[in-house]
C-alpha cells in the first residue's frame, strides 16, 4: 500500500499552463480524492500567482527543498556534483544528443541564448556515444547527489511522481530522489517539438505520455524508451479549444481591445526575441502598411506577444495606441482568451511555435511568416524557427500559406480574408495528424495514464 500522496512536479511555464488551464490539474484532483500535492518548481513570484490558481490544492515552493545553507558534508558532496555537471550535466548531454543526431542543426552556434541550441554547452570531454551513453546512466543515477531536504521531505510523503515536463533540467532531481525511493513516476513530454531537440529523457520514467504517434515513435527511436510504456492521449490544448465560445465573448475581447467587432481582425502573434530578434521591424512595416489603406479595405490588427517577451513594448510599439490596431499583454495564463480570439479571428499570421499549430487547430485561416525584416544578409531566424524533425508534417502540407518576404505575407493575407474557407480541408488533415484525436478528452486521458500509474495502490 502506498504511503503519502502522488505529488505533481511544475517546472516551467508551459507545462505548467497546460496542466493548470487546460484541466489536468482538476481531473487529477478529482480522480485522486484531494490526495494529490502541487510542487510549483518555479520562481517564488511566478509559484505565488500559480497558486492562486489550482483550486485550493496544497502546495511546495520548490526552492524550499534545495536551501541553501547545508551542513558541511553535503556541502561538499553538492558542490562535487555541480562541477561534475558543468560538463556532464542536462544542457551538456542535451546539446551533445542533439548534435548526434542532427537536431536543429542550422540552428545551433556558439552562444546562442537558448540552451539547447548552444554548441558551446558540450563540455570539455570528448564526444562519442559510449561515453554520452555512461554519462547519461550518471545523470539520472539514484546514486548521484541529490538534496537532502528534497529526500526527506519525499520519504513517507510522497506515494508516486508526475513530472510536467520530463525534459527539464529543474525535474532531474526530483527524478533521481524518485528512484532512490522507489517510487512510481509519470513523465509528461510538454510538447510537439520536444522530443527532437529539446532535452534528454530518463529512462527510468514508469510511463511517458505524449500527444501524437510521432512523438511516441520519437522517445522509441531517438531516446530508447519501450513503446509499452508510452501513452498517447491527444493535445490537452485542444480541449480548451473544444468547447465553443460565443460570438458575443469575441465581440466584448474587442471591444475592450477598442476594435470594431463588426470589422475584419487579423491575429498577428509572435515569437520569442531570441528566436525572432528583428520581428520589431515586421510589425513597424505591417502597421504602415495596414495605415495606409482606405478604411472600407483595412483590416484591424491584433497583436499577440509571445509570453516570454519581456521587451514586447519596444518591440510593438509602432502599434500602440494606434487607430484600429491593439497589443495585448503577454501572458501565460490567457487560455480561455486565446481560445475565444482563435475560434473567431479572421485570420493569423505567425512565424512558429505552437501558435501556428493553434491556428490551423481551429480551422483559421493562417500565413506563416519565413523571412526576417530589416535583416542583415545572411540572418534566417524565421526561416529556421520552422525547420527540425517536428515540423515536417506541417512543412509538407498545404494547410498554411507562406510568406518568404512582405509582399507574400500581406498578399497571404488578403487571400485569406477574401477565401476563408480555401485549405479548410488541408488544415483538418494535419491537425490531425500533428495533434492527435481532438475531441475535448485529453486532459481525461492524461489524467488516466496518470492515476493508473500513481493512483492509490498502483505502486
Amino acid at each position: 500500500m502506498s504511503v503519502g500522496s502522488p505529488w505533481l512536479v511544475l517546472p516551467d511555464p508551459f507545462p505548467t499552463r497546460v496542466f493548470v488551464d487546460c484541466g489536468i490539474v482538476a481531473e487529477l484532483d478529482t480522480r485522486l480524492a484531494g490526495e494529490l500535492e502541487v510542487v510549483l518548481a518555479l520562481p517564488r513570484d511566478e509559484a505565488t500567482g500559480w497558486a492562486e490558481r489550482i483550486g485550493g490544492l496544497p502546495w511546495i515552493l520548490g526552492a524550499d527543498l534545495f536551501p541553501k545553507n547545508v551542513g558541511p558534508a553535503e556541502r561538499v558532496s553538492r558542490r562535487v556534483d555541480l562541477a561534475i555537471d558543468r560538463n556532464a550535466g542536462y544542457y551538456p548531454l542535451s546539446v551533445r544528443h542533439s548534435l548526434a543526431h542532427g537536431f536543429h542543426k542550422e540552428r545551433m552556434r556558439p552562444g546562442h541564448p537558448n540552451h539547447f541550441l548552444d554548441s558551446s554547452l558540450t563540455g570539455r570531454l570528448p564526444r562519442s556515444e559510449a561515453l554520452d551513453s555512461l554519462l547519461r546512466r550518471w545523470l539520472f543515477s539514484e546514486h548521484r547527489y541529490v538534496s537532502r531536504a528534497l529526500l526527506a521531505r519525499m520519504t513517507g510523503a510522497c506515494s508516486g511522481l508526475v513530472v510536467a515536463n520530463v525534459q527539464s533540467a529543474q525535474a532531474v532531481p526530483y527524478l533521481n530522489a524518485a528512484r532512490r525511493l522507489k517510487i512510481p513516476v509519470v513523465g509528461y513530454v510538454a510538447s510537439w517539438d520536444h522530443t527532437v531537440g529539446k532535452g534528454i529523457v530518463s529512462p527510468h520514467v514508469h510511463r511517458y505520455i505524449v500527444q501524437n504517434d510521432v512523438m511516441r515513435d520519437d522517445l522509441v527511436r531517438f531516446h530508447g524508451i519501450a513503446g509499452e510504456r508510452i501513452v498517447v492521449t491527444g493535445w490537452p490544448q485542444t480541449d480548451v479549444f473544444n468547447a465553443r465560445r460565443e460570438r458575443g465573448a469575441y465581440d466584448a475581447l474587442l471591444q475592450g481591445y477598442g476594435l470594431d467587432p463588426s470589422r475584419r481582425v487579423v491575429l498577428v502573434a509572435g515569437n520569442t526575441p531570441t528566436n525572432a530578434p528583428y520581428e520589431g521591424r515586421f510589425v513597424s512595416r505591417l502597421v504602415g502598411w495596414a495605415a495606409a489603406l482606405d478604411e472600407d479595405q483595412r483590416p484591424q490588427l491584433l497583436f499577440r506577444p509571445h509570453p516570454r517577451d519581456r521587451e514586447w513594448r519596444d518591440r510593438f510599439g509602432a502599434a500602440l495606441d494606434t487607430q484600429d490596431m491593439a497589443v495585448q499583454e503577454p501572458s501565460y495564463t490567457d487560455m480561455d482568451v486565446l481560445a475565444t480570439i482563435l475560434q473567431h479571428v479572421d485570420c493569423v499570421v505567425a512565424n512558429a511555435g505552437t501558435i501556428l499549430l493553434d491556428g490551423l487547430v481551429n480551422d483559421r485561416p493562417t500565413v506563416c511568416v519565413l523571412f526576417d525584416e530589416g535583416a542583415p544578409d545572411g540572418a534566417a531566424y524565421a526561416a529556421l524557427n520552422v525547420t527540425g524533425r517536428h515540423y515536417e508534417q506541417l512543412a509538407q502540407s498545404d494547410a498554411f500559406l507562406r510568406g518568404h518576404d512582405f509582399d507574400e505575407v500581406v498578399a497571404g493575407i488578403e487571400r485569406s480574408l477574401s477565401q476563408p474557407g480555401e485549405l479548410a480541408q488541408e488544415r483538418r488533415s494535419v491537425a490531425a495528424k500533428v495533434v492527435g484525436e481532438v475531441d475535448g478528452r485529453a486532459a481525461q486521458r492524461v489524467a488516466d495514464a496518470i492515476v493508473t500509474t500513481v493512483g492509490s495502490g498502483s505502486a
